[in-house]
């Protein structure tokens, strides 16, 4: 990879980002971490979930 290909790859992500100067590695790349966050934020999701449904437990009379 020359130096004009480095500047031209974006370092991060933005959603809605033009995807033309991105190789199909680090679309694939991009893919897995993106699946990744997907994952975590479904998981803190459930986390609050059963947070909220064990204080409604703890508190029923």
């Amino acid at each position: 990879m020359d130096e004009e290909e480095v500047r031209k790859t974006p370092s991060t992500h933005e959603v809605g980002m033009v995807l033309d100067a991105i190789s199909e590695e680090e679309l694939q790349s991009r893919i897995g971490l993106l699946e990744g966050e997907i994952a975590r934020l479904k998981a803190a999701i459930e986390a609050r979930r059963k947070t909220r449904s064990d204080a409604e437990n703890f508190f029923k009379f």
